[in-house]
């Protein structure tokens, strides 16, 4: 009988002192910590911030919250970081530090860490845990884009029609070009101004395709397509983008007799373009057939206008 129980505590031994797996230990909404040499319970919840009794709450695993060892797995609760405006929740990866969270986002270390002053040790940050990243602010005559997996400057300049180098002087937070990183924002150039004769620059707005744009403006698919040959994958346009939109054709001949040429300004309808030259719209609607929809007119295109 001794020789039996004797087997059976040889054989526990192992499971007893084998190092918890973190997956199974921590609940939701916490992160696990590997204990350090002098840790305690209550300076693991000052570090972290959090109460000493939900720091045990959230640890049923630990019998004797007074006796904690190096190596243990001690659960964080995960405390409810409200982040400010103008900032982003991140949550910290193995292997992130503030400063390299600071050259992902492009943003400079000193405005990290005081957007962040629930974190009493800039120095010492932990995966799962909550980083508040103020956002980046693009210049002026470019448009966001986030950093996709695969990307690089390379593949971002020539996704977009700009060169090489004036992507990498668009974005002079990021240090080093050849590295990026997934979630980073870079500035691309905007194309503004290179739109052929005959079209005019359309910014793409969220959940646009090219058709929708090509529905929009009554124009072809086919026809905006071959509009933006920088645009090598037509399937794939981002918001803020230029897209270069072929103007609708006025009758053939320009306007017909009885009626004169007028170029729709920003903020022009139908219906005050009719009222600005005392015609009546359902005339104005008549003598224009090549604009397929009335209620969609736009700057730069040519409205045939009945004389009085």
């Amino acid at each position: 009988m001794e020789e039996k129980e004797k087997v059976v505590i040889e054989q526990a031994q192992p499971e007893a002192q084998a190092a918890p797996d973190q997956g199974s230990v921590c609940g939701p909404n916490t992160f696990p910590y590997i204990v350090r040499p002098g840790d305690t319970m209550f300076s693991i919840a000052r570090q972290f911030g959090v109460s000493l009794d939900a720091l045990i709450a959230a640890n049923p695993q630990i019998p004797n919250p007074s006796q904690i060892r190096p190596g243990q797995v001690v659960c964080i609760p995960q405390t409810q970081t409200v982040c400010p405006p103008g900032t982003f929740r991140y949550t910290v990866q193995p292997g992130d530090t503030m400063f390299s969270i600071a050259q992902r986002f492009g943003v400079p270390l000193d405005e990290l860490i005081a957007a962040n002053p629930q974190i009493p040790n800039p120095n010492l940050i932990f995966p799962g845990q909550i980083v508040c990243v103020p956002e980046f602010s693009c210049p002026p005559n470019t448009f966001p884009y986030t950093v996709q997996p695969g990307d690089t400057m390379f593949t971002i300049a020539q996704r977009f029609g700009v060169s090489l180098n004036a992507l990498i002087a668009a974005n002079p937070q990021i240090t080093n070009p050849n590295l990026i990183f997934p979630g980073q924002i870079v500035c691309v150039p905007r194309t503004d101004g290179r739109c052929p004769a005959g079209t005019f620059a359309y910014t793409v707005q969220p959940g646009d395709t090219m058709f929708t744009i090509a529905q929009r403006f009554g124009v072809s698919l086919n026809a905006l397509i071959a509009a933006n040959p920088q645009i090598p994958n037509p399937n794939l346009i981002f918001p803020g983008q230029i897209v270069c939109v072929p103007l609708v054709s006025q009758p053939p001949g320009g306007c017909p007799s009885g009626t004169f040429a007028y170029t729709v300004r920003p903020g022009d309808t139908m219906f005050n373009i009719a009222r600005r030259f005392g015609v009546s719209l359902d005339a104005l609607i008549k003598a224009n057939p090549q604009i397929p929809n009335p209620n969609q007119i736009r700057p730069g295109q040519i409205v045939c206008v009945p004389t009085r």
